[in-house]
């Protein structure tokens, strides 16, 4: 039996209770029970006699129904404990697509990935599988934080919560996925996961992620305030379109050309419900950010976005040269960064926003959006069952 005050203790068995001596059938006096007055659910001895008098009186009702079209992104006035009449179905239908994509890493086996590690792959391409992962696993956790404390909280309609609670769970799997590829392949955890303080070129990006992100980490900043509320919004900007958008989007590249030659598959498979995730993340939040700019009727520094989009090909410039010295077999670093610059343009489209970042940037990776689609050619006793009904009628945009 399951001690419900100390679930990983030891279950305790609990043993049959002997019997003794057989106890005498109660007999009722039917004569006496009929005499005795009817008993309601409770004795009314044990009312008190001021509260068995008082009726009962409910609070008076004052609040006005819920009206759709009060409902606002940020600095609503409606219950936000009250998730329909929706004004943003969209959000709920994302919500509904997240659940469609469920695993646990415990679900795809890695058995391979220790033999592919071990005897097959280069020095190089440990270099990049290991750096791959030592981003991964702190820049996970910046997302779950950032979403729970600095997002989430600030959301007036809880429909967009709902999906942002989804999201804050799912960026906790994602950490757990990397530590138990880093745990299953044998690496050294404390080694891999401090890389981003011992590793300029990786300490870079996760810099300037957290000077944009905790700007507007804090619970009292006051998004009635003109300037904190572009800073919000410039801070959500930068989170869903690059450091989701861009930087996750990208950063998973590397092993899928692995992938592409037969190597690590358990951990591309990983990556790839991951990114299925991201590009959702990715998609919610640059729909939240222009909802905020209508509704809020913000106008934005054309030169503070370029300066965003400037500092982050830098972050991501330095990074790609750590990881790629020496490229690997179809992969480089001018694959890998003229790649951001590909995302990088068309996150500003969907934006909206009147320019893109970088002009004439090709598609070097044009088999990188097939790992969204997770197309499964493999044996059905290799992979788990409930894949076939993971995710199938999703669009990925």
């Amino acid at each position: 039996m399951l001690n419900w005050d100390d679930p990983l203790a030891t279950p305790t068995v609990l043993k049959p209770v002997p019997t003794t001596k057989k106890e005498a059938p109660v007999t009722v006096d039917s004569e006496k029970e009929a005499k005795k007055p009817e008993l309601h659910a409770v004795e009314s001895s044990a009312i008190p006699e001021q509260v068995a008098s008082a009726e009962i009186e409910l609070p008076p009702m004052n609040a006005k129904p819920v009206n759709v079209d009060d409902k606002r992104v940020i600095n609503g006035l409606t219950d936000v404990n009250q998730l329909a009449p929706f004004k943003y179905p969209w959000a709920w239908e994302f919500f509904l697509n997240a659940n469609k994509n469920h695993w646990t890493p415990l679900d795809i086996n890695m058995a391979q990935d220790i033999k592919d590690y071990n005897l097959s792959l280069t020095l190089e391409e440990k270099h990049v599988y290991e750096n791959v992962l030592a981003y991964l696993t702190t820049s996970d956790i910046m997302a779950m934080r950032n979403i729970g404390l600095a997002v989430m909280e600030k959301m007036t309609a809880p429909e967009l919560q709902i999906y942002q609670a989804r999201q804050v769970y799912e960026e906790s799997l994602h950490t757990w996925t990397y530590q138990h590829c880093i745990e299953s392949i044998g690496l050294d955890q404390g080694e891999i996961y401090n890389r981003y303080r011992t590793v300029p070129e990786i300490y870079g990006k996760i810099h300037m992620a957290n000077q944009r992100l905790n700007a507007v980490m804090r619970s009292d900043i006051d998004l009635k305030d003109r300037d904190n509320l572009e800073t919000f919004v410039m801070s959500y900007m930068f989170f869903a379109a690059i450091f989701e958008g861009c930087w996750f989007y990208n950063g998973f590249s590397p092993i899928f050309a692995l992938q592409r030659r037969g190597l690590m598959k358990g951990t591309a498979e990983q990556l790839q419900y991951i990114m299925r995730d991201e590009v959702l993340h990715a998609s919610f939040g640059i729909r939240v950010v222009k909802q905020i700019i209508h509704e809020e009727n913000i106008k934005l520094d054309p030169k503070k976005i370029r300066i965003m989009w400037d500092e982050s090909e830098a972050a991501e410039s330095k990074y790609a040269h750590y990881l790629l010295k020496e490229p690997i077999l179809g992969y480089s670093y001018d694959d890998h960064i003229e790649q951001f610059r590909f995302t990088a343009n068309r996150r500003a489209r969907q934006l909206g926003l009147d320019e893109e970042p970088f002009p004439g940037a090709e598609n070097r990776l044009p088999w990188l959006e097939e790992q969204a689609n997770m197309r499964k050619e493999k044996n059905f006793f290799e992979t788990r069952v409930t894949e076939y009904q993971t995710g199938g009628a999703l669009k990925w945009d």
